[in-house]
């Protein structure tokens, strides 16, 4: 694999589905990052309506989409527990510094993360501000009592989630690389005529 300066960013996603905020997030971090790693995953406290091979797929039609060399789908990271996708990071680029990408919506969960402190020791913590998810202070100050280094990402990601588009269609939050799939393979209840 080729020498990569700088952080390596990584994002983990159930992708069920994929939607226009991924994307944009992606294509953010790309404009931060030198190098961007993507994988679909299972998340242990969610139910998924796809299965994980689904999700990667659509997710790899994402990243095959935006196009950029420096996103790569690293689908051998995946793993319903930070801790074991970092410690497979920190294998493959052990001199690289590593910075672990969520969601704002996810700040106050991470305490409770598998193994959270050993997390902080291993990377860097990248909160991503969402659209309806504000950054409390308290929660910053609680990941940073355990050992947390945290980095607020300048970016802003919109008000898309995948368990909207789940429980409610909505083709427009879908982005166009995926909808031919999920047309197909009639997918999250996402049709053409819709």
């Amino acid at each position: 694999m080729k020498q990569v300066n700088g952080p390596i960013a990584l994002f983990g996603t159930s992708a069920d589905p994929p939607t226009c905020g991924h994307q944009a997030l992606l294509e953010g971090l790309l404009k931060l990052f030198p190098k961007v790693l993507t994988w679909a995953s299972n998340n242990p406290i969610k139910h998924h309506k796809a299965s994980l091979e689904t999700r990667k797929n659509l997710l790899n039609l994402l990243v095959q989409a935006i196009a950029d060399p420096n996103l790569i789908l690293a689908q051998d990271l995946s793993s319903p527990w930070a801790i074991n996708t970092l410690q497979k990071a920190s294998h493959k680029w052990p001199d690289k510094n590593l910075i672990f990408i969520v969601g704002s919506d996810l700040t106050s969960q991470v305490p409770t993360w598998v193994d959270a402190q050993n997390i902080f020791k291993i990377a860097r913590l990248g909160i991503v501000p969402r659209e309806g998810w504000p950054i409390h202070v308290q929660e910053l100050e609680t990941l940073k009592s355990l050992g947390a280094k945290v980095d607020l990402v300048p970016l802003t990601i919109p008000n898309t989630a995948s368990s909207s588009i789940r429980n409610m269609p909505k083709q427009e939050q879908i982005p166009k690389s995926i909808l031919p799939v999920l047309f197909e393979e009639n997918l999250y209840g996402i049709s053409e005529n819709k």
